[in-house]
């Protein structure tokens, strides 16, 4: 696809670094360390390797280095779609679209993939803004939408924010007690729904659901509904003055051509995204447009390896990761529009149909998503790490798609990686005559839009591992007393701010949940000076992700799992990743959760749980192999006390398994207490954990 010989983007930024600024960096180690010592120059060469534009000049990239409350940019102004506008004229003319999109019904039936042109998008983006500005939205007002992941979420998100409206999301597969549990802390002024979905095989409409949550959000006073599935409109006396989607998208006179995106201070807020919310209400994290628009080119271009379709270097590039737009990687596919690339969107069950035509069950089918790939002439492929792990265990042959040859990087995250995952894929596109196949695995979170930990498409890769730390991304991995250490597991700390950090969570009193989520485990200044050392306290304390991680002496990072849901038998500390990998590596072995009740001075207990393929029960034969496959991988150590068969491990909607809360409900908490059932993708299965639990405390007290 490529017209000219591919350079990595990273090492066309260092090519830059040395004709713009004089730096030469001999490892990409040095080159990470001067990015987070000198975060004032580092960001500034974003800001202009990307040519940012502004009509005001700011003072300094990073005029006050406090956490929270670092100041970005002070008098710069800039809009996420001014950025995305500036790519219209050049990408049409090369003959690239913005987006190219699949539902499960169009790649099914053989139909060609939709795409949307530049200038169309600019145009119904501009075509909504100006509806919407007629209804009264004022830089500031919240737009909550309630949409699949089609161009029309994409376009609605451009229309809200070019105008300075505040945008949040939620995926329609999610119920109405989830969604008001995010949408009313923010109260937001218009509506933009979809009448319905289509997952898995199965047509799912949501009429009512937006019915409900018109009645039960007094603030909305626009609804627009997207017809998605053809059914009969919503009833108007249900929902608040409705408009169709598609009419306020229509129009096309001289006001739209004319229209351009608000100036808006760079630390305007941007959307509102969402914890996983396992306990209490979910967190509203606000971002903003400066910051969110710097770190996304930085880790979407020089890490993600992702260039510009229409530049020579990188022609032809499609950027795809599979998301539900209830994840932030869906806010991250968007991102490809920030420079210039085209964006492959599919919605629907990355495993196909689960049912046939007469509605009975079938097995998903694992190669849906590899087959859209090849349809929509994907060169980057991204999905989270479960999906890779479903891909092996299914068998399935990436040879006999015709047209994946094109895909140069694969992209994962969501959970870690297994090395048996990454070897799998390897040894697929190897078979296709790609033998050094790019595997992009990053770390990061909703929390910040972004990631700490990624690719390098120059350094050695090391299945199990992430390549390196970000630039820019001051991680570091703390033992107990708060020192940094190499090829030892740690608490993931990042010891200086980056642009993205929340500006606030939504209605949060004196940020009291922002510090309690992030800031409050280490004293103010502790480790706070760039490049190591105590700073002043006013330079507040060092973010604490939450996940437990090794940095190795060649630079790789390992995440182990979350540090509240860790191991820790006989004094050995480990994330729960390691112990999944062993157990989930055995064929019979679908899924499988473990959770440690040590930490509370109590005698040791650590039960499996475990999700056998059909046709295979846990009998003592299939104990021993379990057990086995801990000793040989881990150690005698981690040996479970005992295994159970289940049919599901309770996940989040983001697909993250719910140790913690399962933990807390084994220790006698109430379930109402320790799980949010509305943030849960399979909420039935906590029935039988809850058995478990009173049985276990009737036994044991």
């Amino acid at each position: 696809m490529t017209t000219a010989p591919y350079l990595p983007q990273i090492r066309l930024y260092q090519h830059w670094l040395r004709e713009q600024r004089g730096l030469s960096f001999e490892r990409y180690e040095d080159l990470w360390r001067w990015s987070t010592t000198d975060l004032n120059s580092f960001w500034q060469s974003i800001w202009d390797y990307y040519d940012l534009q502004s009509p005001t000049p700011h003072t300094a990239a990073l005029a006050e280095n406090r956490m929270p409350g670092a100041r970005w940019f002070p008098g710069a102004q800039v809009n996420y779609v001014q950025q995305v506008f500036r790519h219209v004229e050049a990408a049409h003319a090369a003959g690239f679209p913005a987006l190219v999109s699949h539902n499960e019904k169009s790649l099914a039936g053989g139909l060609p993939a939709r795409e949307l042109s530049w200038p169309e998008l600019r145009r119904q983006v501009a075509s909504l803004a100006l509806h919407l500005k007629a209804q009264g939205l004022q830089p500031g007002d919240r737009v909550a939408a309630y949409l699949p992941n089609i161009p029309e979420a994409m376009v609605a998100f451009l229309a809200v924010v070019s105008l300075g409206g505040v945008w949040s999301i939620c995926a329609p597969d999610m119920g109405t007690a989830a969604v008001l549990d995010r949408f009313k802390q923010i109260e937001p002024k218009v509506l933009i729904a979809c009448d319905g979905v289509t997952y898995g095989g199965r047509d799912f409409d949501r009429r009512d659901v937006v019915a409900e949550l018109c009645a039960a959000l007094p603030s909305v006073q626009h609804v627009i509904v997207h017809d998605n599935l053809g059914l009969e409109p919503i009833a108007p006396e249900s929902i608040a003055s409705p408009d169709v989607f598609t009419e306020a998208t229509a129009r096309n006179d001289a006001e739209v051509v004319a229209f351009q995106p608000l100036w808006l201070p760079f630390d305007h807020p941007l959307w509102i995204v969402y914890s996983s919310g396992t306990t209490g209400l979910p967190k509203p994290i606000v971002h903003g447009h400066g910051g969110t628009l710097l770190v996304a080119l930085a880790l979407k271009g020089l890490h993600n390896d992702v260039g510009c379709s229409y530049a020579p270097n990188s022609f032809g590039e499609r950027f795809h990761w599979y998301s539900s737009t209830g994840w932030v990687m869906w806010n991250a596919q968007m991102s490809g529009l920030l420079n210039g690339t085209t964006c492959c969107l599919f919605d629907g069950s990355p495993g196909g149909s689960t049912v046939d035509a007469t509605g009975n069950k079938i097995a998903p089918d694992w190669t849906t998503l590899w087959r859209f790939a090849a349809a929509v002439g994907a060169t980057f492929f991204g999905a989270g790490a479960a999906f890779f792990a479903n891909c092996l265990k299914a068998g399935i042959d990436l040879s006999k798609i015709d047209g994946l040859r094109q895909v140069r990087a694969l992209g994962t995250t969501g959970s870690p990686l297994s090395e048996e995952a990454q070897a799998w894929g390897t040894a697929q596109f190897a078979k296709m005559g790609a033998p050094d196949i790019w595997w992009c695995n990053i770390s990061g979170g909703t929390d910040f839009a972004g990631a700490f930990i990624g690719g390098n498409r120059e350094l050695p890769q090391v299945p199990g591992q992430m390549q390196c730390r970000l630039l820019g991304c001051a991680v570091e991995a703390w033992n107990e007393q708060g020192q940094p250490v190499m090829d030892a597991v740690g608490e993931l700390v990042c010891s200086q701010p980056i642009p993205s950090m929340p500006l606030y969570f939504w209605n949060d009193k004196d940020n009291v949940r922002y510090l309690g989520s992030y800031f409050d485990m280490y004293p103010a200044g502790h480790g706070r000076l760039p490049g190591g050392g105590d700073g002043p306290a006013a330079m507040g304390p060092v973010w604490r992700h939450g996940d437990w991680l090794k940095i190795t002496p060649q630079g790789g990072c390992i995440i182990y799992g979350r540090s509240d849901a860790t191991i820790n038998r006989h004094g050995l500390r480990m994330g729960t990743s390691e112990l999944y990998s062993a157990v989930e590596g055995l064929p019979e072995v679908l899924d499988s959760m473990v959770v440690d009740l040590e930490y509370l001075g109590r005698e040791s207990y650590m039960p499996l749980f475990v999700v056998l393929r059909e046709g295979h029960t846990l009998d003592a034969a299939m104990k021993a192999r379990i057990n086995d496959a801990i000793k040989t991988a881990l150690s005698p150590r981690f040996v479970p006390n005992e295994i159970f068969q289940v049919t599901e491990i309770p996940r989040t909607l983001t697909g993250k398994k719910q140790e913690l809360p399962i933990k807390k409900l084994l220790l006698g908490q109430p379930i109402e207490k320790v799980v949010n059932k509305d943030a849960m993708a399979n909420a039935a299965c906590l029935d039988w954990y809850v058995d478990f639990a009173q049985r276990r405390l009737t036994q044991h007290g």
